[in-house]
């Protein structure tokens, strides 16, 4: 992942100084834009249609071509000359599509050849008059020429908010395509008219978002962030360290059992109990194999859309209203934010079991974790998090406990990608335009680059004024931790602090060590507090004897010291008396080097200024 720059830190931006340029969320079903405000933020804004949560999909109807929502509708009558699922299939060529997902407007031929389409689209003839039904006719479209014509209509939406020429665009893409499909999807882009400044990665887009602008109070700068893309067709998990404002990925998993679609398979079956129960008109779904059962199908499809946006929203029920779902009966069906959570529990829990290995596999535990972070419709649904949260600390922070899960906020997850990509073009515009240091750090956001396979330090280093008598691995003493585990290196860090001299006026030495910490999770079990109401009540010998509650886990951060790395000694001269005592500001700056190298400078910042640094260095172990 490439490094993302922290926004908080730099200078704000005059954004009628910097090119236009625009985000893209380019997703698997839906897709969304952002631009940039005149306070520098980014939004995401809707298309000619209202839309800001563009359907991708395309459809044909004789000279007609519908794009976005208006093409998903024709899945229900005109299925076989709409296209959906594109994106995936970028890069493919038929023999590495699986067959359950190709349909039947997908035209194999040679095994080998780039995946396509085939669809009845006429052009327009000049022999046909005014009156005439346009001639039938077969056109073939490569997925590429597809992506084409669906990132055109984009940036034109876009081009018609902004009211000028958009001249570049940053666009998501999955972590797990492969080298060739990012080919396909610039290639797609450029030959829509889109000067791509960049492919970034959806994890990469979330942590330009979450690290940019205000951040949360109660939410460290530098924290361990879990990210949880819940597509449609897959799940994605992500976890990073940000270390000012730097995004390191330290473990990734993808899980294409789970996903969106998943959750709307389980409403469609309940609803379409509901419908048989009611009218006792049998009706077979996910999969359906009869053309009337497969035409209800996709209108309960559509139909649930509205349902998930609802069960996200309100506490209460949901309905899903269809008219005319089979043999001309109508359908309105309710279902409870419970009773959804309950039939959708299983892919819960497979989600929060996946979020288990991740953690596992970057050697972590889920106490350590600062942060989550949802992206995609699905992520907006408060069972989830309900569901995930029984791991975490109580301290974590998520889009429902900032309270920025909807309405544009940094934490929704229907915007969260296109904000980070619009962030992101604007950086990367801004450096274009400045000089030649800039340039430099602009080409270490291009694939391949040395900066995007940094390394990043396993243990955290820092300062100790040790006790004495401590004990052997103890951390007794004043601990302050400067480099923290998971920082990408090369990273520079400076701490500044009083020290307290004694009580006798003149110079003073001061001295400390430097240490490699390692930092774990300690867990107890702990017998579960009573309720300070219960009555103590006599045992009777005839009442069976209630069972012991079980005890509770309890988890606790611990931090030993394991490697002394050197120990510095300077001398303070510019004390001054406070409360009796006299005191001394410090100023300590560690530098880690890529090889692992530390070097460690301390002086004295006093009235007359920075004091003579004292530098010690540690070579490479």
């Amino acid at each position: 992942m490439a490094p993302q720059p922290n926004g908080t830190a730099d200078a704000p931006i005059e954004v009628s100084s910097i090119p236009t340029v625009v985000g893209i969320n380019f997703g698997n079903s839906y897709a969304s834009i952002a631009v940039l405000t005149k306070e520098g933020s980014a939004d995401c804004i809707a298309n000619e249609d209202g839309e800001r949560q563009i359907a991708c999909a395309i459809a044909f109807q004789g000279e007609e071509m519908y794009i976005g929502n208006q093409a998903k509708h024709q899945l229900v009558k005109n299925s076989q000359n709409t296209i959906t699922g594109f994106r995936n299939l970028l890069g493919k060529k038929f023999s590495e599509i699986p067959a359950n997902k190709l349909s039947v407007k997908d035209s194999p031929g040679s095994t080998d050849a780039p995946a396509h389409y085939s669809v009845q689209h006429p052009a327009a003839s000049h022999a046909a008059t005014p009156r005439s039904e346009p001639i039938p006719a077969e056109r073939v479209l490569t997925v590429s020429e597809v992506t084409s014509i669906f990132l055109k209509s984009l940036i034109q939406s876009a081009e018609a908010f902004l009211g000028k020429q958009v001249q570049g665009a940053v666009i998501t893409a999955p972590s797990w395509f492969d080298q060739a499909q990012k080919d396909a999807l610039e290639k797609a882009a450029v030959d829509a008219g889109i000067t791509v400044l960049q492919l970034l990665e959806e994890a990469g887009a979330a942590a330009v978002a979450t690290t940019t602008g205000p951040q949360p109070e109660e939410l460290p700068l530098d924290r361990t962030q879990l990210l949880v893309d819940l597509g449609a067709s897959a799940l994605s998990l992500s976890l990073l360290s940000i270390r000012e404002g730097l995004a390191y990925s330290l473990a990734t998993r993808e899980d294409h059992t789970v996903g969106g679609d998943a959750i709307d398979d389980k409403l469609i079956k309940f609803f379409a109990k509901e419908f048989t129960k009611k009218t006792k008109t049998p009706l077979v779904v996910s999969p359906a194999t009869d053309a009337q059962d497969k035409r209800a199908e996709a209108k309960l499809r559509l139909a649930v859309e509205h349902t998930k946006r609802t069960l996200s929203a309100s506490p209460g029920a949901a309905t899903c209203s269809v008219e005319s779902l089979k043999d001309g009966l109508d359908f309105t069906g309710t279902i409870t934010r419970l009773r959804f959570d309950m039939e959708v529990r299983s892919i819960y829990d497979r989600i929060y079991s996946q979020v288990q290995e991740l953690v596992a596999d970057a050697g972590l535990d889920l106490y350590d974790v600062d942060e989550i972070v949802y992206v995609g419709g699905s992520a907006s649904l408060p069972g989830l998090d309900e569901a995930l949260a029984q791991g975490f600390a109580e301290s974590v922070v998520t889009p429902f406990t900032s309270g920025t899960v909807v309405g544009g906020g940094v934490g929704d997850p229907t915007t969260i990608l296109a904000r980070g990509c619009a962030l992101q073009a604007k950086i990367l515009a801004t450096l274009a335009e400045g000089t030649e240091e800039e340039r430099e750090v602009k080409a270490s956001f291009t694939h391949g680059h040395q900066y995007t396979r940094a390394k990043a330090t396993s243990k955290t280093i820092g300062i100790l004024f040790p006790e004495e008598n401590a004990g052997e691995g103890s951390l007794d003493g004043q601990w302050i931790p400067v480099v923290l585990r998971e920082t990408p290196v090369p990273a520079r860090r400076t701490v500044a602090f009083d020290v307290d001299l004694g009580e006798g006026e003149g110079e003073k030495k001061v001295g400390f060590e430097v240490w490699e910490a390692k930092e774990g999770i300690k867990m107890e079990k702990v017998k579960p507090p009573k309720d300070e109401e219960e009555e103590e009540v006599p045992a009777d010998d005839s009442e069976e004897p209630e069972e012991e509650e079980e005890d509770i886990e309890v988890k606790e951060r611990t931090v030993e010291k394991e490697n002394l790395l050197t120990s510095l000694v300077f001398t303070a001269k510019e004390g001054k008396k406070t409360q009796g005592r006299w005191t001394t500001k410090v100023e300590v700056q560690f530098v880690v080097r890529e090889n692992g190298a530390v070097e460690i400078s301390a002086r004295e910042v006093g009235k007359s200024g920075k004091g003579e640094k004292t530098v010690v260095r540690v070579p490479t172990a």
